[in-house]
Order: structure tokens, then C-alpha cells, then sequence
């Protein structure tokens, strides 16, 4: 019998978290060159916002990109970046400064004071929430009566493409339907303001690039038996040939903005 103690098993959603914290401090240093796509879905929530602002989060700060455009647009307000990867906010810090405050955590469980913030700004963040009222609920928490929350989110059908490729689906993160998020917003006493839809296709030029478009921004979480082999990546790319259009092969993200309003 060993004599080595057991070591005790993270909750299931303990667990989750700390994969999707890993894969992003892994990806921390490649993120910027292969974020393209989640800069382009971010412009559309950045019209949107608000001519002025005095508390800011940038719940899922990644990096920094945004925590640090939101410093310089609203210059005398202060800004937090948020994010659960330690990796992320070490090269936000390298590359920003502190004058932006980077604080570790959950959206789940947001590590913040009630009434903190008059605007939430998050950019392809929340889908990697497992519980989006739990995430309604925080934000409705943090924000002072009045406050907004500007978020982009990604909807069932993202990434299709590449599960058609793989056909492995469940190698892929799963997202919230869209009845799903408004129900956990309505529950959570937040107003919904406005919300949109969207399609953005992306091209590149081969399946090594598509992966490292995915692969490099954290978007492969390891599931149970979702390991890959090379003869099924080699599979994975003779089928996602079929798919190649002129600009290139496609990957689709469905996407969701909101706005919303703490009452």
C-alpha cells in the first residue's frame, strides 16, 4: 500500500478555471501577434462606449490592449484590468506599468469592491465562464447604480469550421446560447439596453495558421479524450481543404454585444 497521500481533486469548476488560466499564460507571449480576430470583434464594442468614465474594468484584460487604450481614451479615470491567467497580467504589467491597477481573479467571483465601477468594458471574456449568472451577478455587484457594462461574447457556431475539420466538437469550447445569457441578465437585476448579432469570417492561408490563430490565444482547452494525434491533425487539414474559399480557409466567429445597465 502506498504511503503517499492522496492529493484531494479540484471541483469541477475549480478545475475548468485553472486550465483556462493556464492556457492563457502559456499563450501570454504570442497573444498580441495572433489576436487579430478578437481585436477586430473589439472595435465594435470600442464605438460604442461612452463619452466619459471615472472607474473602469476591463474584465478579461488579457494582455493589456484594451485596459491601456481605455487609460489613454478616458485619461483622468482609473482603470483595472482583470483577467484569471497570472501570465496574462505578468506581461500586462511588463508592458504597461502600473498605472493601470492589474488585479487576478474571476468574473464569476469578481475580488472586487461593491459599486466600484460606473463601466465594465469586456472583450471576448465571459464564453469561458461556465456560469453566466454567477457572471451577471458580479458585474451588477461592482457596478454603481447607473453603471454599464459594454461586453462582446461568442454564441454557438464559432469556430464551426474547425470542428467540421477535426470532428471533434468537443474539443472546443462549448458557448451559452443566447436565451441562456438573457435569462442569467434578467435574473440578475441587470437592464438590457441593446444587444446585436453578428457573423466575422477570417481567412488564412493554410491549417497551420488557422491553428496557430486559435492555439495561440488560448483557445484550446484540454477536455477529456480530446487529445489530438498527428494523423488526425493530417486528417483535420485534408478536410478543412474542402472548405477553402479564394481568400483563403475560413474560421467563423458568431458573436453577441451587449449592453447593459445596473439600475
Amino acid at each position: 500500500m502506498s504511503l503517499r497521500t492522496a492529493q484531494p481533486l479540484l471541483p469541477p469548476e475549480a478545475d475548468w478555471q485553472a486550465k483556462v488560466a493556464r492556457a492563457f499564460s502559456r499563450a501570454a507571449p504570442r497573444y498580441d501577434a495572433l489576436a487579430n480576430a478578437q481585436r477586430h470583434i473589439g472595435e465594435t464594442l470600442w464605438r460604442g462606449l461612452p463619452y466619459t468614465a471615472n472607474h473602469i474594468l476591463d474584465l478579461g484584460c488579457g494582455t493589456g490592449y484594451w485596459s491601456q487604450r481605455l487609460a489613454t481614451r478616458y485619461a483622468t479615470a482609473n482603470v483595472t484590468g482583470l483577467d484569471i491567467a497570472p501570465g496574462m497580467l505578468e506581461h500586462a504589467r511588463a508592458y504597461h506599468g502600473d498605472r493601470i491597477i492589474w488585479q487576478q481573479g474571476s468574473a464569476e467571483a469578481l475580488p472586487l469592491p461593491a459599486g466600484s465601477f460606473d463601466l465594465v468594458f469586456s472583450n471576448l471574456a465571459i464564453q469561458w465562464c461556465r456560469d453566466s449568472l454567477a457572471v451577471m451577478r458580479s458585474l451588477y455587484r461592482v457596478l454603481t447604480s447607473g453603471g454599464k457594462a459594454f461586453i462582446t461574447t461568442l454564441l454557438p457556431g464559432t469556430l464551426a469550421e474547425i470542428a467540421a475539420a477535426w470532428q471533434r466538437p468537443d474539443a472546443l469550447l462549448k458557448t451559452p446560447e443566447r436565451c441562456a445569457l438573457e435569462a442569467a441578465i434578467s435574473e440578475s437585476g441587470l437592464l438590457s439596453l441593446q444587444q446585436s448579432t453578428w457573423v466575422e469570417t477570417f481567412f488564412y492561408p493554410d491549417f497551420k495558421a488557422v491553428m496557430a490563430s486559435i492555439k495561440g490565444v488560448g483557445a484550446q482547452v484540454a477536455r477529456p479524450n480530446a487529445a489530438l494525434t498527428r494523423a488526425d491533425l493530417a486528417a483535420a487539414a485534408a478536410r478543412f481543404e474542402q472548405l477553402r474559399e479564394p481568400r483563403g480557409l475560413p474560421v467563423t466567429y458568431h458573436c453577441l454585444n451587449l449592453q447593459l445597465e445596473k439600475p
